[in-house]
């Protein structure tokens, strides 16, 4: 991993390190708005799931509960993985594959194949710099079907310019049109207000896109 990446690898596992979970500002006790999307991509249990920056997020508890079997669970942080390990039990944590890895720099993440659902919630709006957000979507190109669909959700143009101390690059979603290209087709878009944990309004913008070859 580059200086960068170190640097933010350090930062989540400080976060994940050394905070209450259930008291993150990205904290959702339940998904509710990726699983309603999720729903509506009509995946078959065995299709491949990849959760970008999947933190401790309870979306891994909820797609298990509902029979997915090929799920990719990744983050830069393994403190964050291991908190969801945890949670989770050995016996649940085995279904999941496990992956420590930088969407930007990845080790790992460009081998895979046949994706046939992208998930991030709270990733992209991290990446402030052209040659990240390049490097971002050159993996999910790699890795993701034909006919597979990105679901995206990231603070909206309204949103506020920092989380967790960290500058954002903001969307809506003609911006995230523009940066996925003409070979994605946007199904479904939606604005959605989240409440912290601490009563702070952050305004979301959440997307669906299918990817059309």
């Amino acid at each position: 991993m580059n200086e960068k990446s170190v640097s933010f690898q350090e930062h989540w596992n400080r976060v994940y390190g050394t905070s209450e979970i259930e008291k993150l500002g990205w904290w959702e006790t339940v998904p509710e708005k990726s699983l309603e999307l999720i729903q509506r991509c009509k995946l078959h249990q065995d299709d491949c799931i990849l959760d970008v920056g999947t933190g401790a997020s309870t979306l891994i508890d909820r797609l298990l509960e509902q029979g997915f079997r090929n799920i990719i669970a990744s983050d830069i942080s393994e403190k964050a993985l291991d908190a969801l390990k945890k949670r989770l039990g050995p016996e649940k944590a085995s279904r999941v594959t496990w992956i420590v890895d930088d969407v930007t720099r990845p080790q790992h993440l460009h081998r895979l194949r046949d994706v046939s659902l992208w998930h991030d919630r709270a990733v992209l709006h991290f990446l402030t710099e052209e040659p990240q957000r390049q490097a971002y979507l050159n993996t999910l190109r790699t890795v993701l079907k034909t006919g597979g669909q990105v679901i995206i959700a990231a603070f909206h143009l309204t949103g506020a310019d920092k989380c967790s101390g960290l500058p954002i690059y903001k969307y809506d979603e003609n911006r995230l049109a523009a940066f996925l290209g003409e070979k994605f087709s946007l199904e479904e878009y939606f604005q959605y207000t989240y409440t912290t944990p601490s009563g702070a309004p952050r305004p979301y913008i959440y997307t669906r896109f299918r990817h059309t070859g």
